[in-house]
């Protein structure tokens, strides 16, 4: 799956990714390879990500955990996910 993490400001991620979870308005969610079509609006918290990473391509302002996973802290936004391809706006 594809994942871009998108502030009003600059692009965080561009990448492959295995999973996803979000802080959800009405509660955490996890997305994974072939979810449905979805669009929801996030609250403050901890968005992790799952995958193979490699810290020097990390954006500063994510917290890169190791070769499998890294968090990223948000104040809101919204995500939609579609054909395997995820857009996560978010302000940090």
């Amino acid at each position: 799956m594809y994942l871009e993490i998108i502030t009003p400001d600059q692009i965080l991620y561009q990448g492959e990714i295995s999973s996803i979870t979000v802080p959800g308005k009405s509660g955490s969610f996890q997305i994974l390879k072939n979810h449905a079509p979805i669009v929801s609006s996030l609250k403050s918290g901890t968005i992790s990500v799952n995958g193979e990473f490699q810290e020097n391509t990390m954006h500063e302002k994510i917290n890169f955990i190791n070769n499998t996973s890294f968090e990223l802290k948000v104040l809101t936004g919204t995500i939609e996910m579609s054909n395997n391809k995820i857009t996560l706006l978010s302000e940090l």
